[in-house]
């Protein structure tokens, strides 16, 4: 099989012959073309060249007195050029290069199409209102190159958010480059950032470039940008200012042409306040200010989640869990989630592991979430509560009156009305005969007792 196909185009028919017998030994298919428009109608009557079309390499043979006309030609995009006559070794070397260049352009190519699938704005899973707006927002802003600042608690996807403006931008060719601001030492974090000449310090053996350079013609994201100290801050707007980063120990800054997008889940105007945050480089950041709601607040999006969630273990770990029940939707629904979709996602895992059938229930969850209370938005949130002493009621009433719920939820189902009392079936069939309730004949069906007016107040 071919390595590749290789289009000759030399009008001089003897040229064409040598250069055919050098390249056929190596494995090329070979495609002949006496001018360059017999060329043209090569490249688009093949199929593959077809559609690679963009990306063929080109390699001119040049002539002592056409040297200028070939330079003239890689500027504006040949691959190479040998000047004749040719080199078999040389041409040999340079189609190599060639084919090994255009090989690493289609890499990248499908490299990007796979970031952007696993970073795209479809990446940010929502139905809520609240959410679509900031999605429609971001994506607007991610056509340009003003600077950016994330709001929003721990856990609600800022940095997932900060990917995707970048890989829907001009820059996705150019690199992402992240910071945690909060995740470096005080002392370390300045060069980081702006990097360090030789001899800048003790340790500094070597030049090393920081984040602001190494993130050059792409995104640098700076998360938790509260935590960043003063003096990194002076620096850091200067950059913001003028595009120009000074390294540690350097004698003249570098100049760097990079988007900045920054994040924080603290209050900046408060740091403000306290002295902590100069105020001229919160105007520097707020230039395009978006905020991500907490989970909480985003009306559906728990369930939409959990199916993403769900869905993703089972094709990528071969999870077996299908769906969750209503009552531990419910569950999950109202809980506060002070993580946010980090804890949701972490308790997903956690239920992969330890559930062991095909549908999640309440049980399956872990104590702190079946026993929290309702959060202030839910709407499922409880009722006052009611004693049951106050209305009259005995032990046998209530006990009675669970027997016939559960039996009316699971619709004359014993072993599932069992399972829901969390009683063995053998206890069911002793304390439904302890109330003469006899079991159903089949599966919607109930017994007079059963029928007896409902206990307690209507």
């Amino acid at each position: 099989m071919p390595t590749a196909t290789v289009l000759i185009v030399e009008d001089d028919a003897r040229m064409r012959r040598v250069l055919e017998l050098v390249l056929k030994g190596e494995g090329y298919d070979l495609l002949l073309a006496g001018s360059g428009e017999e060329g043209v109608q090569a490249l688009q009557h093949h199929p593959t060249l077809r559609r690679l079309y963009l990306d063929v390499p080109v390699v001119i043979l040049a002539g002592s007195n056409s040297v200028a006309t070939a330079v003239e030609a890689m500027k504006k995009g040949a691959y190479d050029y040998i000047v004749k006559p040719v080199d078999n070794d040389e041409l040999k070397l340079t189609l190599a290069r060639a084919l090994q260049a255009r090989r690493l352009t289609q890499d990248n190519k499908t490299l990007r199409a796979s970031l952007d699938d696993h970073f795209g704005f479809d990446r940010l899973v929502s139905r809520s209102p609240q959410m679509a707006k900031v999605k429609r927002l971001a994506q607007d802003i991610a056509q340009t190159d003003a600077t950016v600042l994330i709001t929003g608690e721990s856990g609600t996807g800022k940095e997932v958010l900060a990917r995707a403006m970048h890989y829907a931008s001009p820059r996705a060719s150019g690199p992402l480059v992240a910071l945690n601001c909060a995740g470096i030492p005080e002392s370390l974090l300045e060069s980081e950032l702006f990097g360090y000449e030789k001899g800048a310090f003790t340790d500094a053996k070597q030049a090393k470039k920081g984040r602001f350079q190494l993130a050059d013609h792409g995104t640098l994201f700076l998360d938790e940008i509260g935590e960043m100290s003063l003096p990194a801050q002076a620096k850091f707007l200067r950059v913001l200012e003028d595009r120009m980063v000074d390294p540690l120990g350097g004698v003249r800054g570098v100049k760097v042409d990079i988007r900045v997008i920054g994040a924080t889940n603290q209050d900046l105007r408060a740091l403000i306040a306290q002295g902590r945050f100069r105020k001229d480089l919160y105007y520097r950041l707020h230039v395009c200010p978006l905020h991500l709601p907490p989970l909480r607040e985003r009306t559906g999006d728990v369930r939409e989640l959990l199916d993403y969630f769900l869905e993703t273990a089972c094709r990528e770990r071969g999870a077996r869990i299908s769906q969750l029940s209503p009552e531990a939707l419910e569950i999950l629904e109202r809980y506060h989630w002070p993580g946010n979709i980090r804890e949701l996602h972490n308790i997903v895992e956690l239920l992969t592991i330890t559930c062991r059938e095909d549908v999640i229930m309440p049980s399956h969850l872990p104590p702190h979430l079946r026993t929290a209370e309702p959060h202030e938005g839910s709407t499922n949130h409880a009722l006052p509560k009611i004693s049951l002493l106050s209305l009259g009621l005995s032990v046998e009433d209530v006990e009675k009156e669970m027997l016939r719920e559960a039996l009316q939820k699971s619709s004359g189902n014993v072993s599932e009305a069992s399972r829901l009392l969390k009683i063995t079936r053998n206890t069911l069939r002793y304390r439904m005969a302890k109330y003469e309730m006899t079991e159903p004949l089949h599966g919607h069906g109930t017994s007079a007792a059963q029928r007896k007016p409902r206990v307690g107040p209507q």
